[in-house]
């Protein structure tokens, strides 16, 4: 089992930045693929980045691809999410999710992910 806690969230100007935090425990979080999904009001949630073990391999959505930065440290435990630009269609809760690999793979969909955190609410206004 792997607990996901999220942490970071808050409201914030457009053009303004965050950095969300997913810290884990238990489970074997150096061979987990890490991703970070977003679900805004009354739509479905959506892919926004995957990071594999080492950190070295991501991808992005588009709609977030040069305005946000993932990053892991394994010793903590913990994966980051840098939030740069803000716009307020950023707002959403975001999660992150867990998958636990023999082989790093990068994941988008989330019925790939068998662990997910309880969420943090990042809201952006205009």
């Amino acid at each position: 089992q792997v607990q996901l806690v999220e942490s970071g969230g808050g409201l914030v100007q457009a053009g303004g930045c965050l950095r969300l935090s997913c810290a884990a425990s238990g489970g074997t979080f150096s061979r987990s693929t890490m991703g970070w999904f977003r679900q805004a009001p009354g739509k479905e949630r959506d892919f926004v980045v995957s990071i594999t073990w080492s950190g070295d391999t991501t991808y992005y959505a588009d709609s977030v691809k040069g305005r946000f930065a993932v990053s892991r440290d394994n010793a903590k435990k913990t994966v980051y999410l840098q939030m740069n630009s803000l716009k307020p269609e950023d707002t959403a809760v975001y999660y992150c999710a867990a998958v636990i690999q023999v082989r790093p793979k990068l994941v988008s969909r989330d019925n790939e992910y068998n662990y997910w955190g309880q969420g943090t609410q990042v809201t952006v206004s205009s």
